[in-house]
């Protein structure tokens, strides 16, 4: 974790969904010092964007057909940003480009 960390921002997508890239999990405002997510948990004062699924939790992969790639990406931010939990991925991903000074991609296949 860069020393300067003081957000957190994780995006779950499916960049293979047929219509567009699939939104499934927006989380920000997450703590530097958070280390795991548990399963069907929210680290402390973190916040959740509505995703693709209209909900404002994590909904899991589910594709139509075939094999999806379903990208779960981090990024550290130098700045506490106030973003707004009605914003899209693509005004997060705007929002926050001029403060990231690290990010990672995590990268998992899933088929019925």
């Amino acid at each position: 974790m860069p020393q300067d960390t003081k957000e957190l921002v994780l995006v779950m997508d499916d960049p293979d969904a047929p219509s567009k890239r699939w939104v499934h999990w927006i989380v920000f405002g997450i703590e530097p010092t958070t280390r795991k997510i548990d399963s069907g948990q929210i680290p402390k004062n973190a916040k959740v964007a509505k995703n693709d699924f209209g909900r404002y939790d994590y909904d899991g992969p589910c594709p139509p057909f075939g094999t999806h790639r379903y990208f779960f990406k981090l990024y550290a931010l130098n700045k506490k940003l106030q973003l707004n939990e009605n914003a899209t991925l693509e005004e997060i991903e705007k929002e926050i480009e001029p403060f990231v000074i690290e990010n990672a991609t995590l990268v998992g296949k899933f088929s019925k």
